[in-house]
């Protein structure tokens, strides 16, 4: 064990844990593992508690990692993937014995204020086995004002309904923490495109305990600079969540998360049906007047989507966001035809059983400036 370790206190035979360690898994961070580490300690984390595994990174990302933290608490190891990576981290540091709470968290967050002091008064009370905080994007190009409105839809409704039902259906990698003592009933080993996924219905599959949805708690991430990794990202997510379902047959249980997926699946295909079954055979059966159903159905759905982009709009006071609101229904085209491609090459044509190790963060990492940190620690 490294040196600047110390014993934990004993009283009565009873071990005493410190509250909660921050573990930061990182491939090629070198842009931006400093600044993470910096809003960590800013928000609330402190320093002697946050750890980093380096995952075989060929940059400086240990070196700036060790600059901060000390090398006590880095970790280098051969290539892994991020799940492997983690639970070697775990080890080494022995989490488990010596924290109640683990925090893992993308080596790209900037987290907002106060995120950590949030964090743990929720945690006081109630015995919870996992919670989540909110993810939001960081000020950026077209596609961060488009995630702002995905992220923001989804954490501010359907998370919240999710929490009502007693389940959250992914626990999204910077912002999720485990109750220690169910860390060795997880299997880190799992390979998937998605490991947060994964280890989420793990967790649901075996029953492992309450999670609890904290909104207040708000870390910042990067997200694709392009299109062309933009596409890329979300086939990986679309791939690994169709993986997770066929692996552990979500939809033939009873659990929360059957039913949350099954119906976020049905809404899918009614969509799908709505344009491209239903209104082509209205138009093709309604004489003479038959084009008219299709700008009364596109103008339903436009007022849709307007309401919620000014709904995001506010929530997260991202004005900005209105002003890439056109290319919305372009994104969620995209988005919609990965899903359905992806459906296709893991359902139907039983692809990517396998996953290679690697991260497929390369060229996503950009240094950031004052500006995104002011964002930050609003």
């Amino acid at each position: 064990m490294p040196a600047s370790y110390t014993p934990l206190p004993k009283k009565s035979g009873r071990v005493y844990k410190k509250k909660m360690a921050l573990l930061l898994p990182a491939h090629n961070e070198e842009l931006i593992i400093q600044t993470t580490i910096l809003s960590a300690i800013a928000a609330g984390q402190a320093k002697e508690d946050i750890y980093v595994v380096d995952d075989a990174s060929t940059d400086k990302t240990r070196r700036k990692s060790v600059e901060l933290l000390g090398k006590d608490q880095v970790l280098t190891v051969k290539k892994s993937g991020k799940a492997r990576a983690v639970y070697q981290a775990i080890v080494m540091f022995e989490i488990e014995k010596r924290y109640s709470w683990l925090h893992v968290a993308d080596a790209d967050s900037v987290f907002g204020k106060d995120y950590f002091r949030i964090y743990r008064r929720a945690l006081v009370g109630k015995k919870y086995s996992a919670a989540v905080g909110f993810v939001q994007s960081l000020r950026g190009n077209w596609i961060s004002k488009y995630r702002v409105f995905s992220y923001t839809y989804g954490q501010q409704v359907l998370r919240r309904l999710q929490s009502w039902m007693g389940m959250v259906s992914v626990f999204p990698g910077p912002v999720t923490s485990f109750r220690t003592d169910i860390i060795s009933k997880l299997d880190f080993s799992a390979e998937s495109l998605t490991e947060d996924f994964d280890i989420t219905l793990q967790f649901h599959r075996k029953k492992l305990g309450k999670i609890k949805y904290i909104p207040g708690a708000i870390n910042y991430t990067q997200d694709p600079l392009t299109f062309t990794d933009f596409c890329k990202q979300t086939s990986r997510w679309h791939r690994g969540f169709f993986q997770g379902v066929r692996k552990y047959r979500v939809g033939t249980h009873r659990q929360a998360i059957d039913i949350y997926i099954a119906y976020q699946m049905l809404e899918t295909l009614i969509y799908l049906l709505q344009m491209f079954v239903v209104l082509p055979l209205i138009i093709a059966n309604t004489h003479p007047h038959r084009w008219v159903a299709i700008p009364s159905v596109l103008l339903a759905d436009y007022l849709v989507v307007s309401f919620l982009a000014v709904f995001t709009a506010i929530a997260a006071k991202r004005y900005s966001i209105l002003s890439v609101f056109p290319l919305f229904y372009i994104m969620r085209m995209v988005e919609l035809t990965i899903f359905i491609k992806a459906f296709i090459e893991v359902i139907v044509l039983h692809k990517f059983k396998e996953q290679m190790v690697g991260w497929q963060t390369e060229g996503r990492r950009y240094s950031l400036d004052s500006n995104a940190l002011k964002d930050a620690a609003k």
